[in-house]
C-alpha cells in the first residue's frame, strides 16, 4: 500500500495542482494561501455543503470537567473551519466526546479513496463520535474543491501549518487519523488509510471503546 510522503526540507516541493495523487511537498508554516480569500472561497464553500464544525457549547452536557474546560495537545489550537470560515478551539470544540481527525490533503491519492468511507461511517455513527477533517496544504480552494468532489460534506478545519499533526506527533505521511478520547486525550493515531466503513468502526471500537 503506498502512502503519500511529505518531507520536511527548507525548500518546499513543487505541489500538483490537477488532481489527488501521491505527491511530495515540503513543510508549509502557512494556513492558507493569499488567494484564499473569503470572496474567492464563498462560491466554493456554497457548493461544498460542509456541515458545521463542532462548538464548544454544543458538548457542555459531557465536558470533561465542570468548568467545560478542555485538556489534551489539541486545546489553544485555533483553526478556520473551511465550511463557513468561522474560527473554532479545537480542543474545546472537540471537548466531551469522543472524536476522530483525519488528516488530508487535496493531492493525496489514498485520502480520496478514504474519505468516503468516513462519510458512510459518521452517517452511521451518529452522535456517538464526532468525526472531522483536517486538511493539511494551503490551498484552500483545492481542498474545498475535492470535498465536493468526492462527495463529502464532513464538518473540516483548514490546517495549511499542519499544526494539528504536530500536536499529536503524527508521521509524515497522508492520510492519518487520530483518534481523541472525550477528555482531550490522543488514544491512537494512525498513519494509513482505511479500507472500509467496518475498517473504521472496528479501531473506535478498539481504541476508545465505542460501538459504532
Amino acid at each position: 500500500m503506498v502512502y503519500a510522503l511529505w518531507p520536511r526540507s527548507d525548500s518546499p516541493v513543487a505541489q500538483p495542482s490537477d488532481g489527488p495523487g501521491s505527491g511530495q511537498r515540503g513543510p508549509s508554516t502557512a494556513e492558507r494561501r493569499a488567494a484564499d480569500t473569503p470572496e474567492a472561497l464563498a462560491p466554493l464553500r456554497q457548493d461544498a455543503a460542509l456541515a458545521a464544525c463542532p462548538a464548544a457549547s454544543g458538548n457542555s452536557a459531557s465536558d470533561n470537567s465542570a468548568s467545560g474546560t478542555a485538556a489534551g495537545p489539541l486545546t489553544g489550537i485555533t483553526l478556520e473551519c473551511i465550511g463557513d470560515g468561522s474560527y473554532l478551539d479545537v480542543g474545546q470544540a472537540l471537548a466531551g466526546r469522543p472524536a476522530l481527525l483525519n488528516i488530508w490533503a487535496y493531492w493525496c491519492g489514498p485520502c480520496a479513496e478514504e474519505l468516503p468511507y468516513l462519510q458512510q461511517y459518521a452517517e452511521r455513527a451518529g452522535d456517538a463520535i464526532t468525526v472531522v477533517t483536517v486538511h493539511n496544504d494551503p490551498n484552500e480552494a483545492n481542498g474545498l474543491t475535492r470535498l465536493t468532489d468526492y462527495g463529502v460534506t464532513l464538518p473540516g478545519v483548514q490546517d495549511g501549518g499542519g499544526r494539528v499533526a504536530a500536536a499529536v506527533g503524527a508521521p509524515n505521511v497522508l492520510p492519518v487519523s487520530v483518534l481523541i478520547s472525550a477528555d482531550g486525550t490522543v488514544a491512537k493515531v494512525l498513519p494509513q488509510p482505511f479500507d472500509s466503513v467496518d475498517d473504521i468502526a472496528d479501531a473506535v471500537r478498539v481504541n476508545l471503546g465505542v460501538d459504532s
